[in-house]
């Protein structure tokens, strides 16, 4: 799936700018799962916004080819399928991802916490929607995403979380197996946004690495940075543990996208061709 999908990505690239250059060519189709990412590219000059589902898609500047303009497009994970019609006629076709089930057993007070720590849950998250909602207008990010540490993945990004028995969410990020203390890395450029324990999360470290992009890294047992601190790629950011509501050590990482949590493998190698020469 994956290298169909970058297949798709290379002829999306390809042939967007020739359609907005032309303006009278068959409109191409071209099909992105839910939870997934897929990049428009253009060389227009002042292209218009792109709008999907009321959210307004911004074009940015193309990381290593001058002229061109990007627009990255992240599907929520909740999108049903249906068929986003673009303003030049091209169309985005959502599917469903084949995602799985797993089961996961945890300690009772995470699986139904208390009223009191429901109401910690309800005030982290909208701590962190704020800090998602007030991005870095410029980009950080200025090479290719690397993976916060080298190791077996263990859950991937989508699959229904079975919490002791009851449906309770889905896998919004990958994990990586990884024992108490081991290093976790930034996986590019970015300015620290969250560097905190937190109740389900753990030891969380977020980086932002502008333009609406940001990196989540879990379940941390020690962090290494401080809200405010800019990051370069590859640095030491915190330890790997076993906090939060987690059936064993390991590492959550996660990419979110313009407010989307989406997969994060996925989304480096579609951002990372962008750094590939032609």
């Amino acid at each position: 799936m994956r290298k169909a999908m970058q297949s798709i990505f290379v002829f999306f690239i390809m042939f967007f700018g020739s359609l907005n250059a032309l303006g009278n060519v068959d409109s191409p189709k071209f099909q992105v799962e839910n939870g997934k990412t897929i990049i428009l590219s253009t060389q227009l000059t002042n292209p218009k916004p792109i709008v999907i589902n009321k959210k307004t898609y911004a074009w940015i500047p193309h990381p290593s080819e001058v002229g061109k303009k990007i627009a990255i497009l992240s599907i929520p994970y909740h999108t049903k399928p249906n068929s986003i019609v673009l303003e030049n006629g091209a169309s985005v076709e959502v599917v469903q991802g084949n995602y799985k089930r797993e089961k996961i057993q945890v300690s009772p007070s995470k699986a139904k916490p208390n009223p009191k720590n429901q109401e910690r849950i309800k005030k982290e998250r909208e701590e962190a929607n704020k800090i998602y909602s007030n991005y870095s207008q410029k980009r950080l990010w200025d090479s290719a995403f690397i993976l916060p540490m080298d190791s077996k993945i263990t859950s991937t990004y989508g699959n229904a979380r079975v919490f002791n028995e009851e449906v309770k969410s889905y896998h919004s990020g990958t994990d990586f197996r990884a024992q108490i203390g081991t290093e976790i890395r930034a996986s590019n450029r970015g300015k620290v946004v969250i560097a905190k324990n937190r109740f389900l999360a753990g030891g969380s470290v977020v980086l932002d690495h502008g333009e609406g992009i940001f990196s989540m890294y879990y379940h941390c047992s020690e962090i290494k940075v401080k809200v405010g601190d800019v990051i370069e790629k590859g640095d030491l950011i915190a330890l790997s543990g076993a906090t939060g509501r987690v059936s064993g050590p390991h590492l959550h990482f996660g990419i979110l996208v313009r407010g989307a949590q989406v997969d994060p493998l996925d989304f480096i190698t579609q951002v990372n061709a962008l750094f590939v020469s032609n």
